[in-house]
């Protein structure tokens, strides 16, 4: 599709391309990231027309939506990652997550958005990135579509072709991706990007197994093992890597959040999690390129949900939140094979001891 003159963000298609490949080259310059920071910003309209979209969609179905701009890190690091990816053809820089109580929920409402009337385009095949059919290696299962901005007023000429991934889970799928990320924020591990000890992708993945059998009646990535065999898989990791105990010591962020629905959310490994609101999105957009810019050490995300609890539902990652991916997964071993994981062992044999002294001075 031809650019239109003079309105594509950055200037033209070729521009952002090259701005990118700069990037990747580490020859990156002012000019360059003016350009990006055009680019990126330009898909907030995209992604609050998509956002209302899918809360009219979703009304009164038990159905979580939330909406995200990609981190300017994690776009770099994705170039980096893809020697080949043209920047102005990265599909989920913006991007909307929709979270669902079971796969027929889920199904019924993308079928149903695959029928309806609107002029914005879906880019990939039905099944192209269906991961609950096809579950990846990692044990990541959820369902992805792109869709390219399509609209012909003046307002939205601008940001006409422009690209957004719907990102669809489970509740169940939800806990697992979540937990995912928060491996990646705890340990120097990153098991998303199959980076580090790769015993934490092994436990990661044997727990989607475990999860999809229980919850969903699926299978994941290990569908030939048994029952049994699963669990004893994850045991066995669990115990090397101290790894539900691990996550069950995380204290999750209880910050308050306010009834703002644009949230700035940033983070590094040495701070705690610290949140801005803001009611306007022009506001909120201008206040993540400034402090990407003055906080370079941190990490930096603009998210958006109607409500404070949907924030923390759709991005619990970044509240280091993994309780409801240790409950899924201790109810799972326990029905797959009558195992019950202890994840607070030490505590557990601490207090034997004490009770034994107690009844001895109570004779």
């Amino acid at each position: 599709m031809p650019d239109q003159p003079n309105t594509f963000p950055g200037g033209s298609r070729e521009r952002v391309n090259r701005a990118g490949n700069r990037v990747r080259e580490h020859t990156a310059e002012l000019d360059d990231m003016i350009v990006i920071d055009k680019w990126r910003a330009a898909h907030r309209p995209v992604l609050n027309t998509f956002q209302a979209i899918l809360r009219t969609r979703t009304r009164g179905r038990g159905i979580v939506v939330a909406q995200r701009h990609k981190r300017k890190r994690t776009i770099f690091d994705k170039l980096d990652r893809l020697p080949k990816m043209q920047l102005a053809r990265m599909d989920d820089v913006a991007g909307c997550r929709l979270i669902f109580p079971s796969n027929k929920a889920l199904y019924k409402f993308r079928a149903e958005l695959h029928a309806a009337k609107f002029n914005h385009k879906r880019r990939n095949e039905e099944d192209k990135y269906d991961y609950i059919k096809s579950p990846k290696h990692t044990g990541y299962r959820g369902v992805h579509d792109v869709y390219e901005y399509d609209v012909n007023s003046d307002h939205g000429k601008p940001y006409k072709g422009l690209l957004i991934e719907l990102q669809y889970r489970t509740i169940h799928q939800h806990a697992w991706a979540t937990c995912v990320e928060v491996v990646g924020f705890i340990t120097e591990s990153q098991p998303k990007f199959q980076k580090g000890d790769t015993r934490y992708e092994q436990v990661l993945a044997v727990s989607s197994e475990i999860i999809a059998r229980v919850f969903e009646g699926k299978n994941s990535c290990f569908p030939a093992l048994s029952d049994k065999q699963v669990v004893k898989k994850f045991t066995t990791l669990n115990d090397e890597l101290n790894f539900l105990p691990m996550l069950s010591r995380l204290n999750a962020a209880h910050h308050e959040l306010s009834g703002k629905k644009n949230v700035i959310l940033m983070f590094s490994e040495a701070d705690k999690l610290e949140i801005r609101t803001y009611r306007d999105s022009t506001d909120a957009i201008k206040a993540l390129f400034e402090l990407e810019k003055t906080t370079p050490g941190k990490d930096v995300v603009l998210v958006r949900a109607d409500s404070s609890e949907n924030v923390r539902i759709a991005f619990r990652n970044y509240f280091s939140d993994a309780t409801e991916f240790i409950n899924f997964i201790e109810t799972g071993c326990a029905k797959l094979s009558g195992v019950k994981i202890v994840h607070h062992p030490q505590r557990e044999r601490r207090s034997r001891p004490n009770r034994k002294r107690a009844r001895r001075k109570m004779r």
